[in-house]
């Protein structure tokens, strides 16, 4: 795992209208268009908490919204939101302020959870209903990349029913959804085949998977380990080239991928989407605690050096997932907001 040390920073000086940094982009462009800037402190509204961010995870969706509607179809409907936008979907930190009606956190309690495009900063505020307690055992890095991962990983087995006994097969297998959905289908008692590059095949034998390559190879091994076919296919990273193990399945129904493209819906496959719940983020957690469920993180960049980030995402599908830290976030009152 790389660590990118962030710069020094200059003492916080208190002032009465605290600011926060946060990443933004001002056009779509390459990751060069993502900047820091300050921006004024959030405050927790009803049912809110605020969190200081201590580690946001950098998705692949993140890169497609920054490049703009015409390099990714999912892009087109965010179009006409204005500039400055922002970026970051997960997130984990620490909840320095309550709002009004907020029972179920105290300040101080380490957290985890979802917020759409606002996790690329120092602070921000979340409903409740999107945070769950971070387990004690669980590293911030890995808190802040498991999330959103993990919830699509999760949600997607569950549309393609995948149960105890079965055989599923996990198309790029070593990503940061990929391994998870790796986890979760031991976990649930199911037979693995992994699609990966060779150098990540020991990776995926240590998650209690079995390897194949990911080209024409691949298919072949795979069909040598599944001769009826797998009971449950899954693309974990939305890639064109899945088109070609789709034969792998036996029943249309249960073949699914991460792509919503012209490609694949001219091609019937399902599109899979991430469908994100307290409860489902709840079960994630409970299960690192009880089986060890990770998220494998390949390389932690300052929140400041957020386009550097991005391009190791860019470089291609590599082993689980690259994140945000806050190393040195400013010291923050806690407070509780109530009427």
């Amino acid at each position: 795992m790389a660590l990118h040390h962030a710069e020094p920073r200059a003492p916080h000086i208190a002032s009465a209208s605290p600011r926060v940094k946060a990443v933004v982009f001002d056009r779509y462009g390459p990751a060069d268009v993502l900047r820091a800037i300050d921006l004024p402190m959030p405050q927790a509204g009803p049912g809110e908490i605020r969190v200081r961010v201590r580690a946001a995870g950098v998705r692949p969706g993140d890169i497609a919204l920054r490049r703009g509607p015409s390099a990714n179809d999912t892009a087109r409907s965010d179009a006409l939101t204005a500039f400055p936008r922002r970026l970051g979907n997960e997130f984990a930190g620490i909840v320095d302020q309550l709002g009004e009606g907020v029972r179920d956190f105290a300040l101080g309690d380490e957290v985890m959870g979802w917020a759409a495009a606002m996790s690329y900063a120092e602070a921000l505020t979340v409903p409740v209903a999107q945070v769950v307690r971070k387990p004690l055992t669980m590293s911030w890095a890995v808190a802040g990349a498991l999330p959103s991962t993990g919830q699509s990983a999760h949600a997607a087995l569950r549309e393609l029913r995948v149960s105890a006994g079965e055989t599923v097969l996990i198309h790029c297998a070593a990503s940061g959804i990929g391994s998870v959905a790796v986890q979760l289908a031991r976990i649930w008692g199911a037979r693995v085949i992994a699609s990966a590059a060779a150098a990540d095949h020991d990776y995926l034998r240590s998650l209690g998977a079995h390897p194949v390559g990911d080209g024409e190879t691949g298919i072949a091994q795979a069909r040598a380990l599944a001769p009826r076919g797998a009971d449950a296919v899954f693309d974990s990273c939305g890639e064109t080239s899945f088109a070609d193990w789709i034969g792998l399945g036996a029943d249309a129904a249960r073949i699914g991928t991460l792509c919503d493209s012209e490609r694949t819906r001219r091609l019937g496959l399902r599109t899979l989407h991430s469908q994100r719940s307290r409860e489902r983020l709840a079960e994630l957690a409970s299960l690192h605690e009880r089986h060890g469920l990770l998220v494998h993180v390949r390389e932690m960049f300052p929140l400041t050096r957020a386009a550097e980030a991005h391009r190791a995402v860019e470089r291609g599908p590599a082993r689980g997932k690259v994140v945000l830290m806050v190393y040195e976030a400013m010291p923050l009152p806690l407070l509780r907001l109530s009427a």
